[in-house]
């Protein structure tokens, strides 16, 4: 059995977590669910290279929102090159999952987005592990996570 664990943040404004549980389970069978918490953005990539190491994770989604201010742009860029870090060095995928405050215009659409590309990477994770097939197909069509796709 796969094990996905699903990491997210305090800092964060919505519950991307809940929306990408939900979708994994909806999605098949045959993968049990870590979730864990952590304080911020930075904090992610220390918790995900746990869970493969401690915890037997074979994919991790990390999900994380980075706040409005140019400081946070940084916090989360050294956040996903943390990220990269421990994927390249545990030889597993770890699915990360940003939305900037700066990308929906109010807290109605900050929510939606939020739950919508959480839910959409969920997807591609559990394709990414038991149907790589269904994205070797989707390759070059423009796929967006939380907005229209582009192809």
């Amino acid at each position: 059995m796969k094990r996905i664990a699903v990491i997210d943040t305090t800092f964060a404004r919505v519950d991307m977590a809940s929306a990408a549980v939900r979708t994994l389970r909806s999605a098949g069978t045959g993968f049990s669910i870590l979730r864990r918490t952590v304080p911020g953005l930075k904090d992610l990539p220390v918790a995900c290279r746990q869970a493969m190491i401690e915890d037997g994770a074979d994919l991790v989604i990390a999900l994380g929102m980075p706040g409005r201010a140019d400081y946070d742009r940084t916090c989360a860029h050294e956040a996903s090159l943390g990220l990269q870090l421990a994927a390249v060095l545990e030889g597993r995928p770890i699915i990360e999952c940003f939305v900037f405050e700066g990308e929906a215009d109010g807290p109605g659409s900050l929510e939606t987005l939020a739950r919508r590309r959480a839910e959409e990477h969920a997807l591609n994770a559990y394709a990414l592990l038991f149907r790589p097939g269904d994205l070797r197909r989707r390759a070059g069509s423009g796929q967006r996570q939380g907005f229209a796709d582009a192809g």
